[in-house]
């Protein structure tokens, strides 16, 4: 099914299947010829709830800057980590095998994703050739089009290995839960000095993660102190404040810095790019705040 509005149009694909659960995805392209770059949207909730329609309000955003935008649904709460690894890499994998008959350049896609979501986006990001993460293999008819296309002349050897490479260009967070591990540690003090706002977080991290050893191991923040060779691409950390859930600080850090500059400053040291933008909390979910910040940034940095 098809939608079209005045910018954009939707299409509804369910991209991967798990025994009889269909993974879902809504593609926003743009108005205007192809092919367009695109970003691939993860949706928050602390690795247990909400599925691909929360990202919809800054898909829309982004879709009406030019940019063709991927929502997508993923295993998530008991199925555990690393669940949502295998299937965002198979997304990345499944849009660049069909960027061209979707109108899409396969050397143009973005992460993106929000809370959790933003975790999972940079964890991909930094490891798109993890074989765990790359442990659903392309759909037969993927590796036979690619193939043939390539043999046949119509294509190169880049098609054939876009059916196994998740490698992405730019990766775009909105406060995210950059570190599982301090931020478990961070609810469960909270939680002891009487806070509200923790509610069930600690048992949704121990139901994705299962536990702390687990939380340090899928964890951008650690993977850079501990001098993981991973990859760097361009990211812009987008930081609503004040915000006690994303923005504090780790005692066991041994850092005076809350854990965003804490990670920009180890993703520098380790080669990256990295903007940290400040907003205000209250306007962080609005398009003037953030997505169309957002939207420039993987504009500028998918230009073809």
């Amino acid at each position: 099914m098809t939608t079209e509005t005045l910018s954009f149009t939707t299409e509804e694909f369910d991209y991967l299947r798990h025994g009889d659960t269909p993974l879902h995805m809504r593609l926003f392209r743009p108005a205007g010829a192809g092919p367009h770059p695109v970003v691939i949207d993860l949706h928050g909730g602390a690795w247990n709830k909400n599925d691909l329609t929360n990202c919809f309000p800054r898909d829309e955003v982004l879709a009406s800057m030019g940019l063709a935008v991927a929502a997508i649904d993923f295993r998530h709460a008991a199925d555990g980590y690393p669940t949502s690894l295998a299937d965002i890499n198979y997304a990345v994998r499944w849009l660049k095998a069909r960027a061209g008959a979707l109108g899409l350049d396969a050397a143009r896609i973005g992460l993106c994703g929000q809370s959790s979501g933003g975790h999972l986006a940079m964890l991909s990001a930094m490891r798109p050739f993890d074989p765990r993460y790359g442990a659903i293999a392309p759909a037969p008819e993927v590796v036979a089009d690619t193939a043939g296309s390539a043999a046949g002349g119509a294509g190169d050897e880049s098609e054939v290995d876009a059916a196994m490479d998740a490698s992405i260009r730019c990766v775009g967070m909105l406060w995210p839960v950059i570190n599982p591990l301090s931020r478990y540690r961070h609810a469960l003090r909270q939680r002891a000095a009487g806070a509200a706002w923790v509610t069930d977080m600690p048992e949704s991290h121990d139901r994705y993660w299962r536990d702390e050893a687990t939380m340090a191991e899928g964890n951008p923040v650690l993977a850079l102190e501990r001098g993981e060779a991973v990859a760097t691409p361009p990211t812009l950390w987008v930081q609503g404040q004040p915000d006690i859930v994303h923005d504090y600080h780790d005692p066991d850090s041994g850092q005076d810095l809350n854990e965003p500059e804490r990670f920009a400053h180890a993703y520098r040291a380790a080669g990256g790019e990295i903007e940290v933008l400040y907003v205000d909390k209250a306007a962080a979910s609005s398009a003037a705040a953030s997505f169309e910040p957002l939207g420039r940034f993987f504009l500028a940095h998918l230009a073809g």
